[in-house]
């Protein structure tokens, strides 16, 4: 199904579905977006990171975000096609976002319970046309999962000794930021690639593998590595 027939589909089962404009609570859909802290921020000050920002989402039109931020192919080729972020579409896309984008690079399983999904919404809108002009509030920034030293964040890798180490990475990811069941790490912000990597390395993060992996790189290697993955589409 092309992306203009899939909007048509969505519109007419939205029709007849009897929406709610005034959805959710966005006390506890504040707490929810912990779910999505790890990759978005929402907020005064908010900026690209792993994900785009999300303020302004409501009524924006998909992959619109500038400042240089780079999405999949398949999310470009929706907004093209005139896929714009409201509740319904929002809704869909947080259930199952593969179900709506099907090469999404957004490495999330989906919200099936639709009073969360309706709690993060009415928090996200807070950011966007309610009120008006946003963002307007503290932001909800991503936290750091481990503090590092700022020599270790403002290391400056070596994108090409980066691209020399990746072969082992490249066993499981994908270089062109597709997402077979394993997360995309293409495009990532550098330090948002060294943080992770520490958090594996100092076993915050619970995956076996990629903690055995990140504990045999030093510090140069963990910024090589970021170098070159934040370059890569």
């Amino acid at each position: 199904m092309s992306g203009r027939s899939l909007i048509a589909a969505l519109a007419v089962i939205w029709g007849t579905a009897g929406w709610a404009e005034d959805i959710g609570d966005a006390a506890r859909g504040e707490e929810i977006f912990g779910l999505c802290s790890g990759c978005h921020e929402v907020g005064r000050g908010a900026e690209n990171g792993i994900g785009p920002h999300l303020n302004g989402i409501f009524g924006r039109r998909a992959a619109s975000v500038g400042d240089g931020y780079h999405y999949s192919d398949s999310l470009r080729r929706a907004g093209a096609d005139g896929l714009e972020w409201h509740l319904r579409t929002l809704d869909a896309y947080i259930e199952n976002p593969k179900a709506l984008v099907s090469g999404t690079r957004m490495s999330f399983d989906g919200l099936e319970d639709a009073g969360e999904r309706a709690d993060l919404l009415a928090y996200l809108r807070r950011f966007s046309d309610n009120p008006r002009d946003i963002p307007e509030a503290d932001p909800t920034a991503r936290k750091r999962e481990v503090d590092l030293p700022e020599a270790v964040l403002a290391m400056v890798g070596d994108p090409e000794y980066g691209e020399y180490l990746s072969s082992e990475c490249l066993t499981c990811h994908q270089s062109d930021g597709n997402d077979d069941g394993i997360p995309s790490i293409t495009n990532w912000p550098a330090e948002d690639f060294v943080v992770a990597m520490h958090a594996y390395k100092r076993k915050l993060r619970p995956h076996p593998v990629m903690q055995m992996m990140a504990g045999r790189l030093s510090d140069e290697e963990i910024a090589a590595l970021a170098a070159y993955f934040e370059t890569i589409n």
